[in-house]
């Protein structure tokens, strides 16, 4: 079968404001995987881009500078295979009409925004940054068989 007729998995990375850890998750899914799966982001809303997620996606070598933060409704014609939840808060308000076409997987990741409030300087916030983004690219290595 030639390679370019394997159908590709269609898995949406979602969070809550698409600004951040969904971002990383669609960067690593079209930079480690992009053979085999066809991959989104989106919010629950919008909160804009991170440029603190873009710093240290470029520091791996993954430029997501591009990406842009999507409301959900942005892909609702697109047939999901998966739904991946990177929040709780949008595994809990995950829309129904997304949870009807696809399997939703829960795998949550720490917020680096929220833990880089309280950092002394920029380097020990972007550290937060870093940590979560290596979490995530361990995530998606798995993929797509740690899709359960």
């Amino acid at each position: 079968m030639p390679e370019d007729s394997v159908q590709k998995l269609k898995v949406l990375f979602l969070c809550t404001g698409n600004s951040c850890r969904s971002q990383m998750a669609e960067g690593w899914a079209r930079a480690l995987k992009g053979d085999v799966i066809d991959t989104y982001s989106a919010g629950i809303e919008t909160h804009g881009l991170n440029p603190n997620a873009v710093k240290v996606m470029a520091e791996a070598g993954v430029d997501i500078s591009g990406h842009t933060s999507k409301a959900v409704e942005a892909v609702e014609s697109v047939d999901f295979d998966y739904v991946v939840t990177v929040c709780g808060h949008a595994g809990e308000t995950c829309p129904m009409w997304l949870k009807g076409k696809a399997k939703v997987v829960h795998v949550g990741f720490d917020d680096p925004p929220k833990l880089a409030q309280d950092a002394k300087n920029e380097e020990e916030a972007l550290a937060h940054y870093r940590r979560v983004r290596d979490e995530i690219r361990a995530f998606v290595e798995s993929l797509p068989g740690g899709l359960g």
